[in-house]
């Protein structure tokens, strides 16, 4: 098992290793006394697939368990369902020495935690991370939220979790298509700053997964505690999400996230080589590598329609809006545009 502590404005340890909810309760209790509540937060595939093993361990440890379980997918993640969970949450009696547990993937995770912010004006809350985006990505840092019908994560709070338990069982039952979406994510880390990684990526991790998400973890958590209200370093983390969110929402969540950050990155740096901001071989490796991964690489929507979206995203700042462009193999920077100039740039790189 391997261990990263992220020391941001609450300090807790991301744990990595195969058997994690069937010991949960246990490690749990090194945080959280029994007895006390946890509102069990999933989606119906991942309660199907594993829910019972977390139940059964934290009710062997003393806890009381609540569950709230929702549909699984994007089109779940709303304010209907954060008031659902709200109302379940009030109607289970839960205090502010109680926690809600996260157990499922990216969507799971962010409105856990959003109802955790918002509760009570906060509560506890740890995330049990199912899928590798999760694990590598949105499980750690405190970014919590749910979408609007204009665009993604635009209502949301910063709420760190108390602990990150990643078992690493999980990702057997996860779909390829799924399991190429936290590719997406891993990938992202080598592109951004850390081009060992990209080294390490040639040869397929799936066998031993736990040394990837350490590493990208570990680089994740510099950038948050480096920056943990994403005012700045934090913001390279968006790569390939600036134009990933429009292509997800403009295929009506058809294209999942990964694959969207996949084709956002690419996007990205054809732009930046066509405004000589960027290595020419950038986009060539970039492509290798995805579909390596099982990835897509290509865009299919236009750019005014990728710049409309775009600029509903919560990255913009008044006329101007913060993109992350790679300029060479395993490193990226911070490039502001004007927002009437968004559309000619994303032209670039279609």
């Amino acid at each position: 098992m391997k261990t990263v502590t992220v020391r941001a404005s609450k300090t807790y340890d991301v744990q990595i290793g195969k058997g994690l909810l069937s010991s949960a309760g246990e490690r749990l209790r090194a945080l959280f006394s029994a007895p006390r509540k946890i509102m069990l937060v999933s989606d119906d595939t991942v309660r199907a697939l594993w829910g019972d093993t977390l139940l059964t361990s934290l009710e062997s440890a003393g806890y009381t368990v609540y569950e709230f379980v929702f549909p699984h997918g994007e089109t779940s993640k709303t304010t209907d369902t954060i008031v659902a969970l709200w109302e379940a949450l009030a109607k289970a009696n839960l205090t502010r020495t109680d926690l809600i547990a996260a157990l499922g993937g990216g969507v799971v995770g962010d409105m856990a935690g959003f109802a955790a912010a918002t509760f009570l004006r906060g509560i506890p809350f740890v995330q049990f991370p199912t899928t590798l985006l999760a694990m590598v990505d949105s499980s750690v840092g405190g970014k919590t939220g749910a979408d609007l019908a204009v665009g993604k994560n635009l209502i949301g709070a910063f709420h760190q979790p108390s602990a990150v338990f990643c078992d690493v069982d999980t990702l057997q039952t996860l779909p390829p298509e799924i399991f190429a979406d936290g590719c997406a994510e891993v990938i992202k880390y080598g592109y951004i700053n850390d081009p060992a990684l990209l080294q390490m990526l040639e040869k397929p991790f799936a066998d031993d997964p736990e040394e990837i998400i350490a590493r990208c973890v570990s680089d994740k958590r510099d950038l948050v505690e480096a920056d943990e209200r994403d005012t700045g370093a934090r913001q390279l983390l968006n790569l390939g999400h600036t134009a990933g969110h429009a292509v997800e929402l403009l295929s009506d969540f058809k294209i999942s996230h990964g694959s969207a950050v996949a084709i956002g990155m690419v996007l990205m740096a054809k732009a930046a080589v066509a405004a000589d901001l960027c290595d020419s071989d950038v986009p060539g490796h970039m492509e290798r590598m995805l579909r390596q991964y099982h990835l897509p690489t290509t865009c299919s929507f236009t750019a005014d329609a990728l710049a409309r979206v775009a600029l509903s995203d919560k990255k913009r700042k008044g006329d101007s809006i913060t993109l992350v462009l790679p300029d060479r193999i395993g490193n990226s920077r911070l490039h502001t545009v004007f927002a009437d100039s968004l559309s000619a740039f994303l032209q670039g790189g279609l």
